[in-house]
């Protein structure tokens, strides 16, 4: 296995490549079967032919309008934290809310307007930007 990033050797069991820290199979500029070069676009290796699994861009971006509505309504129970992959912090609100008898449902209902302005929570749990 190759990492995607640098091109480095990995253990096939590695969870993060020694060399550049990247997460195994983040990336897109090296094959991960053959660690050849490859265009950042290419769905295919052209030395060795395995999927790349490139994606279209703008997929797996997340919506700042469905995460703050979600938090303006359902914020005492984290769904909007866990619509953005934050679930260990999704879990404590639920946790919260249920220990205070639903008053600390107004944390996830001033989250949700933080998320609409755009002043706190701008990425989603992998990094990727919300979209408008």
């Amino acid at each position: 296995m190759f990492c995607r990033n640098c091109g480095n050797q990995m253990d096939n069991l590695a969870a993060v490549c020694v060399k550049c820290g990247v997460p195994a199979g983040r990336g897109n500029s090296f094959c991960p079967n053959c660690g050849d070069a490859t265009n950042p676009m290419a769905q295919v290796c052209v030395k060795c032919g395995v999927n790349l699994g490139a994606v279209a861009a703008g997929n797996g971006q997340k919506s700042k309008l469905v995460a703050g509505l979600l938090g303006i309504f359902l914020g005492g129970f984290g769904i909007h934290r866990f619509y953005l992959g934050y679930t260990g912090i999704g879990v404590a609100q639920i946790i919260v809310t249920l220990i205070t008898c639903g008053i600390a449902a107004l944390w996830g209902f001033i989250e949700g307007i933080l998320i609409l302005v755009g002043s706190t929570i701008t990425k989603d749990a992998q990094g990727n930007p919300l979209k408008d």
